[in-house]
């Protein structure tokens, strides 16, 4: 059995990478935007949009029989609202000042999928506190990291500088990257597609 990627994401990948997982990355065509939308107006949940991406990208990456998809999707929710990736340095700051000093949520949806059948699924949520700063401090972060905060929904990159924007993190560190790499390790030697 082989594992593939239903993803472009440079994070998951150097998470599976790292974990010495062998797979192949084929990054599923879907239209997040249309998904989000159609979800939210039937009344969805951030968490429950999370895994409906999810499910989604793996269903909709070509696969063989002997194949194994992991499909897996990442959404901030923050005042109830559901968040996409900042567009512009500019809106990246503008986000990044209204959250300071609040909680904010990230929600992860993650499953596996053989035979164009979803068999597997699982939820993961972290509650993020940014610590109080101002708008100077914020454009300095921006400035450092540059345009990299533009493929991230919170404009911030945890496991890189982003890291000094916070004051407390509850949650599991892989499912904040996006990949909660725990679950899925389990379920992998669960099916015997890893021994070990």
């Amino acid at each position: 059995m082989s594992l593939v990627l239903a993803s472009r994401s440079a994070s998951r990948r150097a998470l599976l990478d790292g974990a010495g997982i062998q797979y192949d990355a084929r990054p599923a065509d879907i239209d997040e935007g249309v998904v989000k939308a159609r979800e939210l107006l039937r009344g969805k949940t951030p968490a429950e949009i999370a895994l409906i991406l999810a499910e989604e990208k793996a269903l909709a990456c070509a696969a063989s029989a002997d194949e194994f998809v992991i499909g897996a999707d990442q959404v901030m929710e923050f005042d109830g609202e559901l968040y996409d990736k900042p567009v512009s340095l500019e809106e990246a700051g503008d986000r990044l000042f209204e959250m300071a000093g609040k909680i904010h949520y990230l929600r992860s949806g993650l499953v596996l999928a053989k035979d164009g059948e979803i068999i597997w699924r699982h939820r993961g949520s972290a509650s993020l506190t940014m610590r109080k700063t101002s708008r100077d401090a914020i454009a300095s972060y921006l400035e450092t990291v540059g345009e990299r905060v533009l493929a991230t929904v919170g404009a911030y990159e945890l496991e890189g500088e982003g890291v000094r924007l916070f004051e407390n993190i509850e949650g599991d560190y892989f499912t904040i990257l996006g990949l909660p790499l725990m679950p899925l390790l389990a379920e992998l030697r669960a099916r015997e597609v890893l021994a070990w």
